[in-house]
């Protein structure tokens, strides 16, 4: 498959103490550049990625991020503020002459919770840049967000609860189908229309040995044509199809799923999954397009089809009768 479709060329900075700090603070886990990248493969192709810190305290950290071919910039510690300071300081000021350097460079992606950042993404807009932001939602700035083109919470990229740690509903042997799938949920709602050529190529971004030959296909059209028949994605008639979720039979399926198990009774959100899990051990939220099992269940809510109940640890999932 060809297509002409621009991609976007992105740059990544990452203001990491912040985002450590934020994660710990208010997540009780560490920052997890994964789910980012993950993200952003969806929006495009990742041209750079730099992240800001003394990198003596964040041992494990560093080890994640070289991993993801993130390119560290060592900001020795000096004297509280001072330290802090200097990091925003030179990731502004790379951040600008890239922007002035690198004309290609479509969008910058600012990871901070730091309205003193703020300044940053104003003169990358003016320079006619997309800004996305990225930062942990307890530690972010209200005045950051607005001054963005589109802000991701980090705690809505992170699978929680019942996802950590979740057995695939595959035997492990080969990727299964749910990379794509879940790729072109997060296409289509930062998007809109998606091409199969994109599809393809963001799938790829994300994990870079997939091959659909692997899944019996032997080709990725013939993947596509399978998942259309499985009543989970829609597919056009061209060349190059264009696709969409089809909120369909496999949608039906899992509503139908949530209603059998909750009809014995309300259950805690904790548990839910679970019992999902017991009942049909195919079930996977990821598979459907969602993130993560809560996005699952705030979308049932908003259908009307679950009620939920308490905050926290302590919600109660009840159908609605």
């Amino acid at each position: 498959m060809t297509n002409t479709e621009p991609e976007a060329r992105i740059a990544v900075f990452l203001d990491y103490e912040n985002l450590a700090i934020g994660a710990k603070d208010h997540l009780g886990a560490p920052f997890d550049f994964g789910v980012v990248a993950d993200a952003l493969a969806e929006r495009g192709r990742v041209i750079t990625r730099k992240a800001y810190a003394d990198w003596s305290y964040f041992d494990e950290d560093r080890r994640m991020l070289t991993r993801h071919n993130v390119e560290l910039i060592d900001i020795p510690q000096k004297m509280g503020g001072s330290r802090k300071n200097a990091a925003d300081i030179k990731m502004a000021v790379d951040a600008v002459e890239l922007a002035l350097d690198r004309d290609y460079i479509s969008t910058f992606v600012v990871c901070t919770g730091d309205s003193d950042l703020s300044p940053l993404v104003h003169k990358l807009r003016e320079f006619d840049r997309t800004v996305i932001g990225v930062g942990v939602r307890d530690s972010t700035s209200k005045l950051l967000p607005p001054a963005c083109d589109e802000f991701m919470f980090y705690d809505n990229l992170v699978a929680t609860g019942e996802d950590e740690g979740e057995l695939d509903a595959s035997d492990g042997s080969a990727p299964d189908t749910g990379i794509v799938v879940r790729t072109l949920a997060g296409m289509e709602s930062s998007s809109g229309a998606v091409r199969a050529s994109t599809l393809k190529r963001a799938v790829l971004r994300k994990d870079p040995t997939f091959n659909e030959a692997q899944l019996g296909f032997r080709g990725f059209r013939a993947l596509l044509q399978s998942l259309e028949r499985d009543a989970m994605i829609s597919l056009t008639d061209a060349t190059d199809p264009e696709i969409s979720l089809a909120g369909g039979g496999a949608q039906d399926a899992a509503d139908a799923l949530l209603a059998e198990v909750l009809g014995r009774g309300d259950l805690p959100f904790t548990g839910l999954k679970t019992a999902m899990r017991k009942q049909d051990r195919s079930f996977s939220e990821r598979n459907l397009g969602y993130r993560n099992f809560g996005d699952f269940v705030r979308a049932a809510e908003a259908r009307g089809i679950i009620t939920v109940t308490g905050t926290d640890n302590s919600r109660v999932v009840k159908a609605r009768r």
